[in-house]
């Protein structure tokens, strides 16, 4: 079957059956695909001409004082006393006329939630509706009327107070008035959003009825489409300087409205403004910059509330309105609209949203006492479908520093919430796609955010637990790819947890014949094969070639060319599931055993001072009985065996049929060997009296030592050479201390040096001493014996050097710096506990398939490969990630799309030998806007990073850096200047999907590993460099942006968390508790005002004063408060791969410095840029591309 057969979308998975035709797919060209039915869950994407329908808002939702996803949002300045998160009370909308205050733009309830454009703004893949439309290019004549018009000059006024008469009261009116907004490409949807057309009256007869209800479809040959034509929602623009907060206004509140032009040109308001009027280009057909606040033309409406445009987007103006001369600007067509929403009325029950998108500070409104707390949705509509992933970006404008009168410079500053929100992205993701289920049968589908709770139904396409791409509509040529600069990379998980709702995949056995194949690429039976000739032939999806299907394999196809057992096959029907291998899977063609751990202990001065040694050997007693199982199976078919070491080792006789253990020491570490072969690697249950002895016996054994020389190479060879004897494959689990100084192979010197950092050697500090780890490594790949790591020193260990091995063979580096008992002893327990216990696939193999057009050139992550095409990997366990980029070596074509299959061949905890396979299909185009418009920030941010930390091992860090803010630069450029509407220079224009690209970047570039401060540790530098190289999107999300959390604010008998707040010391409170997490900490920042009743409640002492912040859990007290908190805390620790270690934090104590380094939007100490300035810096770098 083709791909574009989306073949498993069938009743037994509920789908609609394809008799629906009014919601098939649309092809990828603008045309119908054959025959697929559509998902249930897919998106009522756009009114039929003269169907009209009330939109609940897109993306904005009760009781949230925050703009959404692509709301325009408007500069404030911080005029509230209130805690920067609160919310404040829900209001009925004011009746006085006066504007809804504006601290959080508002969106319309009735902004549309389906779009109203073409084929190219598919809703994050799901498919639009079956009628396309195109979109219009932006220069061309107007339909309705005969004057062409310029978006960006459509205008609408609110009536506050008399009108005036003339443009020179008009231009008195502006002065002290601010700017902000842009002008975009495209109208708002007509009617929507404020009830039933009927209720539209027609503004002095200027418009015809269809204006009010329906859309001219475009045709194609009207020009080329613009790509800025998205889902009502305005760019973001930023200008370089925004003027401080202006003082409140005296008189009556203003929205942001438009102006009229008048004439050509466009009058500049008084200097006192503080904008100069170099700041309005006034050249016929030049969009001006920005909107200015006014009072209506006379003649207008006034009704209640003032009805602003739906998000901006300027709807056609009447020919009557008060207007003189030609608008300049790209004229239009095709656009019928409604007529200007000021002359709505206002509808019961809607708030209306401050039109304009980012602009200035405004002062506070009448009777309004605090942060507007965003609106209900008023009415009954039933929620919108889950949100397109809207391609207009939000706007800031503001004018050039250098446009600035002398007075006005030194307030150069951007409101920081009028950028985009990280907070409020994650937020409107989760209130418009967590509630339904992400169906995979569609292909190229852009899934929720990994921020988002949802469940899959897997129908053909893998889960994106399992795979995350950095786009999901890959450009169809290499040109398009090279010119947009977006890298193609998928995030690949292949042993990911699933939630306890999903089903794990299926393993199919295929008896002893094995899997299906293509005869010529090897890829395995899928979803995408096409059976041919009544089913005894399939053609290859990835490679084309035509393969015989096996008799027993053989089944009919019904009257669609699928075959009838379908929907009985998860490798037909399904986009993840497994295979049992057979014997030609395996070494030397046999079976392989069950892998074997092996615990090997440091018993130097250090490890037995510390108490690590016995609280190790205590913790092994109990943990022995929670091995892996692996299948069904009643106990752990995994064997262990115990090793100790300081400069010589020791292995230990744990036979069960002896009666206390035996030790044989090694003390030549230069030619290793395992002294005893049975009765090294043992069953728990069958020893596990004498396992027990063992354990206590240790402790004891070397209570008194004084050895403080260690080896390590010796002991990973040591665990190696016992694997090879038992010819099995299976993981070390070494607990080490120091330097490794001891006369040995391996052997290290200490070479840490804070004065290379920023030169040109900095690059050594990462890189290993000595070669010899690395080729120890590739032995232990050879023979599947996987490393984990746990580090506990108190000085320079070399990171770079020890981790080596863990990295190349799969495995996993904990460190816990300064160990201490009553500190770290909870979190390396709970650390040693999960990686005992986690499921691992050991011996394993992957390659990535790709249909022709694309291959996998480049691959991130921990792992070894002898090859250009196999990763290959000693152990890969459930929380470990490959990434894979990808390259054009062909054309794509739009109606195929291109496929990936990830293959992995591993044996199993039970010592089975197993193939998982993951299959997704992405879409194709050619054009750019659907390339942007199909985009996942967080998985570029996770690809972006590991590159450059890839690159720091080869190249001086600086260097880095700069590729990295050039090559960002050069995507958010390339959609400028592709696919945004004409717009001033002064704006900086973010597609939609990658808005928060710059702040993400930023916290990138602010990472220890780019840019340390004095405080971070060469060996830290190491250690997370090794750590994020192997992180999944979710982890790479929070530990660039930490999840900050206003404690203060939960409610105690609600399980949801209290909303998010921005990384910023300007959003804390000095009265209030926080608490922040990135994966590895978690602090709780204490204000010196916090009430004592809460003191008392959350650490049991009566004052901020008797806080101790050496606390490494919160005590166990029996109130509401301390439960809640407790249980957050644990719910965090609970979606994190390790325990997370809490750092109580008091303000303005020493930790308080350590705290303020996760508050990625200020500035950092070690001089990383704040939000604001870096996203004055990207700008800066666009318009030098640009010009």
């Amino acid at each position: 079957m083709s791909v574009n057969q989306q073949a498993h979308t069938g009743p037994p998975y509920g789908q609609p059956q394809p008799a629906y035709q009014r919601y098939q797919q649309p092809g990828y060209g603008g045309q119908q695909m054959p025959g697929v039915p559509h998902s249930q869950y897919g998106v009522y994407n756009g009114p039929m001409p003269g169907y009209q329908q009330p939109a609940p808002p897109q993306g904005y939702f009760p009781s949230l004082g925050l703009p959404s996803k692509g709301s325009p949002v408007s500069l404030n300045s911080d005029t509230s006393s209130l805690a920067p998160n609160f919310i404040g009370p829900l209001r009925t909308p004011p009746t006085s006329g006066a504007p809804p205050p504006t601290s959080g733009a508002l969106l319309p309830v009735g902004q549309p939630a389906y779009n109203q454009f073409g084929q190219g703004d598919v809703q994050n893949g799901i498919p639009a509706s079956a009628v396309q439309m195109q979109r219009p290019s932006v220069s061309q004549p107007f339909i309705p009327g005969s004057t062409p018009t310029s978006i960006s000059q459509l205008s609408s006024f609110q009536q506050y107070g008399p009108s005036p008469t003339g443009a020179q009261q008009l231009t008195n009116h502006m002065a002290g008035m601010t700017i902000g907004s842009v002008p975009t490409s495209a109208a708002p949807p007509a009617g929507v959003g404020y009830g039933p057309s009927t209720s539209v009256p027609p503004a002095s007869g200027s418009f015809t009825a269809t204006g009010s209800g329906l859309y001219t479809p475009y045709s194609s040959s009207q020009g080329p489409r613009p790509a800025s034509m998205t889902h009502g929602l305005p760019p973001t623009s930023l200008s370089q300087g925004v003027p401080l907060a202006q003082p409140a206004f005296s008189g009556p509140p203003l929205s942001m409205q438009r102006l009229p032009s008048q004439g050509s040109g466009y009058a500049p308001p008084p200097s006192s403004t503080g904008i100069g009027p170099s700041n309005y280009p006034s050249t016929t057909g030049a969009p001006r910059p920005s909107t200015m606040q006014s009072p209506p033309l006379s003649g207008q409406a006034l009704a209640g509330l003032p009805a602003s445009q739906p998000n901006h987007l300027a709807s056609p103006p009447p020919p009557q309105q008060a207007m003189s001369g030609p608008h300049p600007g790209p004229p239009m067509t095709g656009l019928q609209g409604p007529p200007p929403p000021s002359t709505h009325p206002s509808q019961p029950g809607y708030q209306i949203q401050q039109n304009g998108s980012f602009g200035q500070v405004r002062g506070p409104q009448p009777n309004y006492g605090g942060a507007y707390p965003g609106t209900s949705n008023y009415g009954s509509q039933p929620g919108p479908p889950p949100p397109p992933k809207r391609l207009d970006p939000d706007s800031i404008p503001s004018p050039q520093l250098n446009e600035l009168p002398p007075q006005q410079k030194p307030r150069h500053r951007i409101d920081p919430d009028a950028i985009p929100s990280p907070i409020q992205v994650i937020e409107d993701d989760r209130n418009n796609r967590g509630s339904e289920p992400f169906v995979t049968g569609v292909r190229g589908q852009v899934p929720p955010l990994v921020t988002t709770n949802f469940l899959v139904k897997d129908q053909g396409n893998a889960s994106p637990r399992y795979i995350r791409c950095t786009s999901y509509n890959i450009p169809c040529t290499s040109d398009m790819a090279k010119q947009s600069q977006v890298p193609l990379a998928a995030v690949i998980k292949p042993l990911a947890m699933l939630p306890t709702e999903e089903t794990p995949p299926y393993l199919v056995d295929h008896g002893e014949s094995g899997p299906i194949r293509c005869n010529r690429c090897k890829a395995y039976m899928c979803p995408f094969m096409q059976f041919i000739e009544g089913g005894r032939r399939f053609q290859c999806c990835f490679c084309s070639c035509v393969t015989e299907v096996p008799p027993h394999y053989f089944q009919h196809l019904d009257h669609t060319g699928k075959r009838v057992d379908f929907y009985d096959r998860p490798e037909l029907s399904l986009g993840s599931y497994e295979f049992l291998a057979t014997v030609d899977y395996c070494k030397n063609n046999k079976f392989p055993d069950p892998p074997a751990f092996i615990f090997m202990i440091d018993v130097s001065y250090n490890a037995v001072k510390s108490g690590l040694v016995r609280l190790i050997c205590e913790e092994l007693k109990s943990l022995l009985d929670y091995l892996p199982r692996g299948g069904n199976l009643e106990e752990s078919a995994i064997r262990v065996g115990f090793v100790t070491y300081n400069k010589v080792l020791h292995f230990y006789n744990v036979k069960s049929s002896l009666a206390q253990p035996q030790m044989m020491v090694v003390s030549d570490v230069a030619d290793m060997f395992v002294p005893l072969l049975d009765g090294f690697l043992v069953n728990v249950n069958e020893s596990r009296a004498v396992i027990t002895s063992l354990l206590d016996q240790i402790p004891e054994m070397f209570a008194d030592t004084r050895e403080t020389e260690m080896v390590f190479a010796p002991v990973i060879q040591a665990g190696l050479d016992a694997l090879k004897a038992a010819e099995c494959a299976g993981k070390l689990f070494i607990f080490h201390t120091s330097l490794p100084i001891a006369e040995a192979p391996g052997k290290l010197k200490n070479r840490d040096d804070k004065k290379l950092i920023n030169t040109d050697k900095e690059k050594t500090l990462f890189q290993p001493q000595t070669n010899f780890y690395s080729n120890l490594a590739k032995d232990c790949v050879a023979q599947g014996c996987c490393v984990d790591l746990f580090l506990f020193p108190n000085q320079y260990l070399d990171v770079a050097t020890l981790g080596v091995v863990t990295y190349q063979t799969g495995g996993s580096i904990y460190k816990y710096s300064y160990f201490q008992l009553e500190t770290d002893q909870e979190r390396f327990l709970n650390d040693l506990r999960r990686d005992v216990q986690k499921e691992v696939g050991f011996d394993a193999v992957m390659r990535v398939r790709t249909s022709t057009g694309i291959r996998a050139t480049d691959f991130f992550g921990a792992f070894y490969m002898s090859n250009t095409t196999d990763v290959e990997l000693a152990g890969l366990d459930c929380d470990k990630t490959i990434t894979v980029e990808f390259k054009h070596d062909d054309k794509l074509s739009e109606d195929s799309g291109a496929l990936l299959q990830c293959a992995l061949l591993y044996t199993s905890s039970a010592g089975q030998r197993r193939l998982r396979i993951h299959n997704l299909s992405l879409n194709c185009c050619t054009q750019l806007a659907d390339l942007y418009r199909n985009c996942e920030t967080d998985t570029l941010i996770n690809y972006l990073a590991k590159y450059a930390y890839r690159g720091v091992l080869n190249n001086p860090v600086k260097t880095v850096r700069d590729a990295l803010i050039n090559q960002c630069a050069q995507i958010l450029a390339c959609y400028r200047k592709n696919c945004a509407s004409p717009s001033s220079a002064g704006q900086l224009i973010l597609p939609e999907c990658m808005k928060l690209l710059p702040v993400y970047l930023n916290c990138v570039l602010k990472s220890d590993v780019l840019q340390p401060g004095p405080e971070v540790s060469t060996d830290d530098r190491a250690y997370i460099r090794q750590l994020v190289t192997s992180m999944d999107v979710a982890e790479t999300n929070v530990f660039f942006y930490p999840r900050l959390l206003p404690l203060t604010k939960v409610d105690v008998d609600n399980d949801a968390l209290p909303a998010a707040i921005r990384n910023s010391e300007e959003r804390l409170s000095k009265g209030d508790m926080y608490l922040l997490e990135n994966g590895l900490n978690i602090f709780v920042w204490v204000g010196v005002n916090v009430q004592q009743g809460l003191i008392q409640n959350l650490f049991g002492v009566s004052s901020f004063s008797q806080i101790s912040n050496t606390m490494s859990t919160l005590p166990i007290l029996e109130n509401p408060f301390s439960k809640k908190v407790r249980s957050i805390m644990d719910m965090l620790q609970a979606q994190r791969s390790r325990y997370m270690k809490l750092i109580i934090v008091k303000q303005e104590d020493k930790f308080e410095m350590l705290f303020k380094h996760f508050l990625v939007e200020d500035k950092s100490m070690s001089g990383g840029a704040s939000y604001v300035d870096f996203l004055c810096h990207m700008h800066k770098e666009i318009r030098q591309l640009l010009s």
